[in-house]
Formats: C-alpha cells, structure tokens, sequence
C-alpha cells in the first residue's frame, strides 16, 4: 500500500520530539509541522504568511490534521519552530522527501501567478489581468497564459496520470 502524501507527514514527523512543557501544548506538534510545511511549500516567507495560510485552508487542513484550538498564531509557529532541534527536524524531513519522491515519478510541476497591478477597469467591468504559467521539468514542457485557470488546466495535461508535487508562489491557489 502506498502511503499518501498527508499521512506520509504525520508519520515521518512523528518521532519528532516536542520541546514544548505539557501546559503549553496547546496545539498538536504535528499539526503545527503539517501546517507549517504546507505553508512554505505554497510559498510562505514568514510565520505570519504562515497562519495566514492555515487559516484560508483551514477546512483542508482539518481533514488530515488536529485542530482542537484552530490555526496556530504566527508566535506560536515561531516559538515551537525556535526550539525544535534542528537535526531531528532535518531528519524527519529528509525522510519524509524520501518516502514522496517515488510516489510523483520525479516529476514537478511549477506554477507561477502574476496579477498585473493597474490592468483593471472598473468602468468596462474588467478584472485584473491574471498571467499564469506552469513548467514541467521531466517533460520540459512549459506554457503561459493570461488566465490562471487556463494554466492549471495546462498542468493537468502535464501531468496526466501521473501522481505529481505542484511548487507555486500564489497565495490564492486551491490545493
């Protein structure tokens, strides 16, 4: 059986240790690791892009993770990641890595998204334009468009049937 890639977390991080006291564990460790790398992966640079990402998915997350006390606040991410040891952590992660990079056949698939600033005319009823563009490294296939649907519909033809790891840098992709 192969493990999916949300239960792949759960289990790679789970010797995790967590240096937190029992009074202040308020929210799972693995719930604040699941979220975290979610996070990064759609393109978070800080702990408040962070929550700010488990809080826009958080119906999402609540299907694979515990969420007895909701999203994590950005302190709460900085805390806990601030104390974790770095070796364990590296640990977990590179075996995670590991354990879903033959699941995806080797194969990424970049998204890119650009809302172009000014291109809007409330008068005409036209939103911004939205340029859009995947890439597909084991293919070398890459297209662009000025539509973010049309772009995912070309990644979709990318990756067929295969099992794939989509990297983007949009705040407003669905997953």
């Amino acid at each position: 059986m192969q493990v999916s890639a949300h239960s792949s977390v759960l289990v790679h991080f789970s010797e995790l240790v967590d240096p937190r006291v029992d009074r202040t564990k308020l929210h799972p460790l693995l719930s604040v690791v699941g979220i975290a790398l979610c996070g990064v992966i759609c393109g978070a640079d800080s702990w408040v892009e962070v929550a700010e990402f488990g809080g826009s998915r958080r119906e999402w997350l609540a299907e694979w993770l515990d969420l007895p006390a909701g999203i994590p606040s950005h302190d709460t991410f900085g805390w806990v990641f601030a104390d974790l040891d770095p070796v364990g952590f590296e640990t977990c992660f590179a075996g995670w890595v590991r354990a879903v990079a033959p699941a995806t056949g080797g194969q990424m698939v970049a998204l890119d998204e650009k809302v172009s600033r000014g291109s809007h005319d409330r008068r005409a009823g036209r939103t911004a334009l939205d340029l859009g563009s995947a890439w597909a490294r084991a293919s070398m296939y890459s297209t662009s468009r000025s539509s973010t649907i049309s772009a995912l519909a070309a990644r979709r033809r990318i990756a067929s049937s295969n099992t794939w790891i989509t990297c983007t840098s949009t705040s407003r992709t669905r997953w």
